[in-house]
């Protein structure tokens, strides 16, 4: 489960007060969509948010099979999601290899119980994987990926699942609570363990 110190930075904004979570919107004319899993969702939106041609980035739940999961029970493990975020970007401004680097470098895909401080099958790394083509470019990065490393790849390629959008506080936690934010992705050494496994090619 989450760790003390994320449940103290959120404070009491629990799910109980928040509307049920809803269904992503489908990508309009021209734009794709990306999901990935990286553990704390509040950490993946901004790397993949700098990326030119990328449309939004969204919080969100996905990988289980209830409907309209709440944070809350996410958290606890008690719904079989993971914490993921949803990419929408124009594939004629960015690729998904371009994607799929970014998230390499913001993960660590060696760590098997959670990311970093976050423990627990709800902050597993995953790549949720929509054709046969993303797949296929999903499983060749993280090949890439384990020869970079020289260790073991855990981060799974899974077909891809419905997306629930996470609640709205959650939504660009980064921009709207930088100091939690910070001191959260601080305390969770999530900075310290990238720069150990990727060096300059750290993501942020």
């Amino acid at each position: 489960m989450r760790t003390l110190l994320t449940l103290l930075l959120l404070g009491c904004q629990g799910s109980e007060a928040s509307p049920p979570t809803i269904l992503a919107a489908p990508p309009q004319a021209g734009e794709a969509a990306a999901v990935f899993a990286g553990g704390c969702f509040w950490c993946m939106e901004g790397p993949f948010e700098s990326l030119k041609g990328v449309v939004s980035v969204e919080s969100g739940y996905t990988g289980g099979p209830e409907k309209q999961p709440a944070y809350m029970m996410v958290a606890k493990g008690k719904t079989g999601h993971v914490e993921a975020v949803r990419v929408v970007y124009r594939p004629d401004e960015v690729s998904y290899a371009e994607l799929l680097n970014t998230f390499w470098h913001n993960i660590d895909p060696t760590q098997d119980d959670g990311q970093f401080c976050d423990k627990g099958q709800q902050y597993r790394s995953a790549v949720f994987v929509g054709s046969d083509e993303e797949r296929t470019l999903a499983e060749q990065s993280r090949d890439a990926a384990g020869k970079r490393l020289g260790r073991t790849i855990v981060t799974q390629v899974l077909p891809g699942q419905d997306f629930w959008l996470a609640e709205e506080y959650h939504q660009d936690f980064y921009k709207k609570n930088p100091r939690r934010y910070r001191s959260y992705r601080a305390g969770c050494g999530r900075d310290h363990r990238l720069q150990q496994l990727w060096g300059r090619d750290a993501g942020h």
